[in-house]
């Protein structure tokens, strides 16, 4: 079974930077789009980056675009999420979840991490 732990998180101020990572278990990154969303507290989860690990396209959500960077390193099974400028409307759980689909849609991916906390205080 696929598992995909997110690490990075933590208490940043605003305008600060973080890197979150998602580690996988297991080489299960081969062609398969790795997505970022989020959680903020009394909202439903929402789309942040996406990634096609087998040909580098990205797309993100416009409230991030120019701010978060989503990367990978093949070598280390894991996809990485920069974050730069932070705001506190970034606060929130950031969860990693694989494909099958390039999509922004939460249904369109087929495991999921635990979550880190990220706070950003103003």
């Amino acid at each position: 079974q696929v598992h995909l732990a997110e690490s990075g998180g933590g208490l940043v101020q605003a305008g600060d930077s973080l890197r979150l990572a998602c580690t996988a278990s297991g080489r299960i990154f081969n062609n398969y789009p790795m997505g970022w969303f989020r959680q903020a507290p009394g909202k439903e989860r929402e789309f942040v980056a996406v990634l096609s690990w087998s040909v580098g396209i990205t797309e993100y959500a416009d409230s991030v675009k120019g701010r978060f960077t989503i990367s990978r390193d093949s070598a280390k099974n894991t996809v990485y999420l920069q974050m730069d400028s932070l705001k506190p409307e970034d606060t929130a759980v950031y969860y990693c979840a694989r494909g099958p689909y390039f999509s922004r849609l939460e249904a369109r991916y087929d495991a999921w991490g635990q979550g880190t906390q990220v706070t950003v205080s103003s």
